[in-house]
């Protein structure tokens, strides 16, 4: 779990340079909305933890972490195993806040379960300064946030959704049953 600087990344976390930086950018955007939107420090905290969290295991091999994910996610593919890699590690340590490690499981394909914490993460981790897709886009939703996330949030859950339609991909249940809920909001 992450120290009381909450920057330090735990010891088992297997991450290149460059997801380490993109993690930071994370944790940078979370912690700019949490102090535009007044989150309580405690709040706060929370996101923190899930933005340094969240990509913990993203460079690490898929049959390692095919291994150590519940059987619910066995048919996932290799590119969102860390997710629930990561949450599944953390529970075994004895972390226990179910928002975060929601927040964790979920970040690559949404939920209907997120709570704030995990709605800012799957944003933030989208709309981060450091991607090269789309940054016209991303930079004016981010302009909008935290104080538009409602709004921002349903805009970027559809450009992915139409996105992957477009990419003739498969779409995951928990993002259908996402898009579901944050559309009849």
């Amino acid at each position: 779990m992450l120290s009381s600087a909450e920057t330090e990344l735990p010891a088992w976390t297997v991450t290149r340079a460059d997801r380490r930086e993109h993690i930071d950018r994370v944790a940078a955007l979370l912690a700019q909305w949490a102090d535009a939107g007044r989150v309580n420090a405690a709040e706060k905290k929370r996101w923190l933890q899930a933005a340094y969290l969240h990509d913990a295991l993203r460079d690490a091999r898929p049959s390692e972490l095919r291994s150590a994910v519940p059987a619910e996610f066995a048919e996932w593919p290799d590119l969102l195993l860390h997710g629930p890699a990561a949450a599944a590690r953390l529970r075994s340590e004895g972390f226990r806040d179910e928002g975060i490690l929601n927040a964790i499981t979920y970040h690559t394909v949404g939920h209907p379960d997120l709570d704030a914490a995990g709605r800012a993460l799957y944003l933030a981790d989208f709309l981060e300064p450091g991607r090269n897709f789309d940054p016209i886009g991303r930079a004016a939703w981010r302009a909008r946030m935290p104080h538009d996330l409602d709004n921002v949030l349903r805009e970027v859950l559809a450009a992915r959704i139409q996105h992957m339609i477009a990419s003739h991909r498969p779409m995951r249940s928990e993002t259908l049953a996402f898009w579901n809920q944050v559309a009849a909001r």
